[in-house]
């Protein structure tokens, strides 16, 4: 059996919600046991974001103006957005947008490794949903930063991973009722 096989997420943790009325922020924090170097050219370099990301970039983002096609991976139909990154301060601060979701990664160099924390706008009805996704694309970075590579769980693939129980226990954490994903069948999404 792989790694890969074998990868099982752990519980909901490290997430929270920012309340600005009708805006919700998602804020999730991970604790890495690499270097701030290391983990920013995880999240700036188009082939190490292959390996981890919800998608593609066709550039790098580590450089202020930078204008760079990001496509993401696994959505039902191709969805391709131009961003341009507002904000890098290596190895501390990202900013860009990815679609209509603001990114903002800030890296935090702690006396073994890295906090990582990323905000980002997600609807109210898909917040828990997009918790569950990153938890996992968090987990799968820890992995290739630590050499030992499972590969990218992304879109539908997430779901033979524990997705859906994360979605529900992320939901839980954060009072809001679990979107039905994927819809069953008859049911509207």
């Amino acid at each position: 059996m792989t790694d890969r096989e074998q990868y099982t997420p752990g519980p909901a943790s490290g997430a929270e919600i920012q309340k600005d009325g009708e805006k919700w922020t998602l804020v999730l924090v991970r604790e890495l046991r690499h270097a701030p170097e290391k983990v920013w050219q995880a999240l700036t370099d188009p082939a190490h974001l292959r390996e981890w990301a919800p998608f593609d970039a066709d550039g790098n983002l580590g450089t202020v103006g930078a204008t760079v096609k990001l496509t993401t991976v696994g959505a039902p139909k191709l969805h391709v957005t131009q961003t341009t990154v507002t904000r890098a301060d290596a190895p501390k601060v990202l900013a860009y947008n990815w679609g209509d979701f603001d990114m903002r990664w800030e890296l935090e160099a702690l006396s073994v490794g890295t906090r990582l924390t990323l905000w980002t706008n997600i609807g109210r009805r898909f917040i828990s949903m997009g918790a569950a996704g990153w938890h996992i694309c968090f987990d799968v970075l820890d992995r290739l930063l630590g050499e030992n590579p499972i590969g990218r769980i992304v879109g539908p693939e997430a779901m033979k991973f524990g997705w859906q129980r994360l979605n529900a226990e992320y939901a839980q954490q954060f009072g809001i009722e679990a979107p039905d994903w994927p819809p069953q069948a008859g049911q509207k999404s």
